[in-house]
């Protein structure tokens, strides 16, 4: 994409930029459908992970972040934006981020702050709305509103297969053929499948063969290529301040790690699997029109899941091992001083627990994430190395990161909360409820209910301990996780539960009437408008000249009206 040239940086009204914020960067790291309970710093105790241990000593755990999606696209769009999914609209992956939505990189340029991507968006561009407004897709406004605001220095969605219409990984198949790795789909045909005993191919996409190597060696692998491309775009920057989004495509399907981490675990180091025969035989109609799906049918059998949740975290213990070496190296040159590192994912993976598949729903294997921030400041000092149960949501990244750089909140536009507060203990206000959305309607559940696509809809409201799951056109769902912190026991039927049905429902209806769309006007504008009544040189209801006198005392200067 063409070099994108940052603004003159802007002093906040009625004070001068400091020439300590210009040392301030961001590293955003986001690890594609990685669980939160598969971290050994979240409690795991059948998977080590040392490195992400070592920053959360560093930084603060988020014990209770939920995404506002539980699906790729959607979620991260709500990570990029800092809004809801109602909000920014793109309900789906593959639908498209409607132009003029402002993005993460939006905000920080407008005060000189460089926003890049090594890896995975997921990101959709509106094509039509460009051509409706006459931008250039290979403009320099036209790419970046095609790559999510981002300047790209490396765009790899994993999802590189020849017939996907999507496909980003002409980066990834160039360096894999400059390495010895050639062929039609080197993504494919190496990093994506194994051989069989007479050296044939064997696809990755197939679930039987997760428990082979990958054909690529690990060094030579997406997890450590990425890595590699994010070590670079640090060792070229120069003074000016910098956000990197290193996006990890694993452990994302297809579930194939490279030697030697595909063997590294078997499916005697897996946790329990966390389900019930009531859960199968559940009368809720989404429910079991989700079961009957193929996903869930497979992840159901206890030798799918033993083939592939072992590969699953060979594949996260790589990640580990190549966070190893990325803190190795910023460490090595002073980063660690100078920069904020955030780690999460964009989702979890079911991963058989429920008797599900993939990730969807809002149980906490899917919606619930990790999250760890190192913040550098001598403000963040005594919260180093501690756990909140703080109600985070994704859309929290986006203020947090504005803050950070210096910037002015804008909460006309992003919705979520800057962590600030929590990062340096100070006393706040904070959420009582998270929300997450879920549009289903590309689902096969949603043709076996024979609901029309608008319909085909969940909200999730929860508030630390209870769950509520509201379903369009039926029941909702309940869960209480302080008594059932499995969520296996949908409470509401319960009559002993309606005052929290009530409670949840009416904390739904109160944030489906917010504000989710004025973006142009801001709060403050709002005021000053309320004060005036109408816009200058328009009087209304004003009886004689003293009414006039009186109503211009109150009018407020025009260039600031």
């Amino acid at each position: 994409m063409p070099e994108v040239a940052a603004p003159m940086v802007k002093a906040t009204k009625g004070e001068a930029r400091s020439d300590k914020r210009m040392g301030k960067n961001v590293l955003w790291i986001m690890a594609d459908q990685l669980r939160w309970d598969y971290l050994g710093c979240f409690g795991a105790r059948h998977i080590d992970t040392p490195h992400l241990d070592r920053l959360a000593a560093k930084g603060v755990r988020f014990n209770k972040t939920y995404v506002q999606s539980p699906i790729c696209g959607p979620s991260r769009m709500s990570f990029y934006t800092g809004r809801y999914v109602r909000s920014h609209g793109s309900t789906w992956n593959n639908v498209a981020l409607k132009i003029g939505e402002m993005t993460l990189g939006d905000h920080l340029r407008e005060i000189g702050v460089k926003c890049s991507l090594v890896g995975k968006t997921h990101m959709t561009p509106d094509k039509e709305g460009m051509a409706r407004l006459g931008i250039e897709p290979d403009s320099t406004i036209g790419a970046l509103a095609s790559e999510c605001g981002f300047e790209v220095i490396v765009r790899d969605d994993g999802t590189n297969h020849t017939d996907y219409p999507h496909r980003h990984g002409e980066d990834y198949d160039a360096y894999l053929r400059a390495h010895g790795f050639d062929g039609d789909n080197p993504w494919e045909e190496w990093a994506n499948s194994a051989e069989g005993e007479n050296g044939e191919l064997l696809t990755g996409w197939l679930l039987k063969n997760s428990h082979l190597p990958a054909r690529v060696p690990a060094e030579h692998s997406e997890t450590a290529w990425l890595t590699t491309r994010g070590i670079e775009f640090i060792q070229a920057q120069g003074d000016q301040p910098w956000l990197c989004h290193l996006s990890y495509i694993k452990p994302h399907w297809p579930y194939l790690a490279p030697a030697p981490y595909n063997d590294m675990y078997g499916p005697g180091d897996l946790p329990p699997v966390v389900r019930s025969n009531a859960e199968r035989e559940t009368d809720h109609p989404l429910m079991k029109a989700w079961l009957d799906t193929r996903v869930c049918q497979s992840f159901s059998r206890d030798e799918v899941r033993d083939r592939v949740a072992p590969a699953y975290m060979g594949l996260i213990k790589q990640l580990d091992d190549e966070m190893g070496r990325l803190f190795d190296f910023l460490e090595s040159t002073g980063r660690m001083e100078d920069t904020m590192i955030v780690f999460c994912s964009d989702h979890g993976d079911n991963m058989g627990d429920h008797w599900l598949g993939e990730k969807d729903l809002f149980y906490d294997c899917s919606a619930r994430i990790p999250l760890i921030v190192y913040d550098p400041r001598p403000e963040a000092e005594a919260t180093r190395g501690t756990l909140t149960d703080a109600l985070v949501e994704g859309i929290d990244l986006v203020p947090t990161f504005l803050q950070y750089f210096g910037g002015e909140a804008k909460p006309h536009i992003i919705e979520g909360r800057s962590l600030q507060p929590l990062l340096h203990g100070k006393p706040t206000d904070w959420r009582a409820f998270a929300v997450s959305e879920y549009d289903y309607s590309t689902r096969q559940a949603r043709l076996d209910l024979g609901l029309d696509q608008a319909d085909a809809r969940l909200t999730m409201i929860f508030d630390g301990r209870w769950k509520m799951v509201h379903v369009e056109g039926f029941a909702p769902l309940l869960y209480d996780l302080e008594t059932d912190p499995d969520e296996l026991s949908d409470r509401a039927p319960d009559p002993a539960c309606a005052a929290h049905l009530q409670r949840l429902n009416a904390a739904h209806f109160h944030w489906a009437r917010q504000h989710h769309a004025r973006t142009t006007v801001t709060g403050a504008q709002m005021d000053l408008r309320a004060k005036r009544q109408e816009p200058h040189g328009i009087y209304i209801g004003l009886w004689d000249e003293a009414d006039l006198a009186a109503t211009n005392k109150i009018l407020p200067d025009k260039a600031s009206g």
